[in-house]
């Protein structure tokens, strides 16, 4: 990322005056959210740790980037229209502007959310799925959100630009089973090179491994070629193709267009977007998205 994402003062003004009229309007943007009890999507990764683990921390989180960067287009929105915009609403739009940076599809992202008072790193671990997760888990963890099965194909493409530690997916290459074996399920030539350029030993916590090589600084179909070549890096990955109906998601993606993929994947990210919404009275709107309002 960099601050070409909001390149002049015309850009913030135009983020601070939408969000503040979607916020007057926001029955008809969020028509049910209100009702929601549950966090969801309200910033509440951006909090920092007091005395309890934050979700930042929370270990399928240890790869996020960009707290510096929020922080940055926080202050310059305050500067211009102070509590105004939430820090939920700037990572909705960051993370749009920031897929349209790689060359991606870019999507309406209705705004005047709130941020959320609370952040545990239990809560991350729970809900977020594990790369680990077979299939019949993903699709519970998915259904639960009110996400489906296409939804689960489209939204894991956005792997194309995703990175791991190797401490996520080194059990399938040096003790899938408990007895020092690798996954069957892993081409074999992908997991030697593995560990010989990346995942060097079991217990490498640090190294940073892409999750589509040769390809992830671009928003493409790539992710979902090496699916089919059995060169997914997560078991979750994999297990899209053990399902006949995801299996065949991805072969209708590859068949069609880079076109028709960002339209279906636009479509899916605006229907998470709307996951579990604090608006009206709910949360607040921090001043800065690190700390909770005193």
């Amino acid at each position: 990322m960099s601050r070409s994402l909001l390149p002049n003062r015309q850009h913030r003004l135009f983020l601070a005056t939408t969000t503040h009229r979607n916020t007057k309007e926001e029955s008809e943007i969020f028509p049910t959210e209100k009702k929601k009890k549950c966090k969801g999507c309200d910033a509440s990764i951006l909090l920092n740790s007091t005395s309890n683990q934050a979700e930042k921390v929370a270990p399928p989180n240890l790869t996020v980037r960009g707290f510096d960067f929020i922080d940055r287009v926080k202050s310059l929105l305050e500067a211009e229209c102070p509590g105004i915009v939430s820090c939920a609403d700037i990572i909705a739009l960051v993370a749009r502007d920031s897929i349209v940076a790689t060359g991606g599809p870019f999507w309406r992202v209705p705004t005047g959310r709130r941020d959320g008072l609370i952040s545990n790193s239990s809560e991350a671990v729970a809900n977020i799925p594990a790369p680990t997760s077979n299939f019949s888990s993903l699709q519970t963890s998915f259904s639960n959100k009110g996400l489906d099965l296409k939804d689960l194909v489209l939204l894991s493409g956005a792997h194309t630009i995703g990175i791991s530690l190797c401490s996520s997916f080194s059990d399938r290459l040096y003790n899938f089973t408990g007895v020092g074996d690798q996954d069957p399920s892993l081409d074999s030539e992908y997991a030697a090179n593995l560990k010989a350029r990346k995942c060097r030993t079991p217990s490498d916590d640090t190294t940073i491994v892409e999750m589509d090589p040769g390809s992830f600084r671009t928003f493409d179909l790539s992710y979902y070629s090496l699916l089919l070549k059995r060169r997914g890096l997560f078991e979750s990955d994999a297990a899209l193709t053990t399902n006949s109906t995801t299996k065949s998601y991805i072969t209708q993606l590859l068949q069609g267009s880079l076109q028709n993929f960002y339209v279906e994947f636009a479509k899916s990210m605006e229907k998470m977007g709307r996951i579990e919404v604090k608006t009206g009275s709910s949360g607040e709107i921090r001043r800065q998205c690190a700390v909770v309002n005193s």
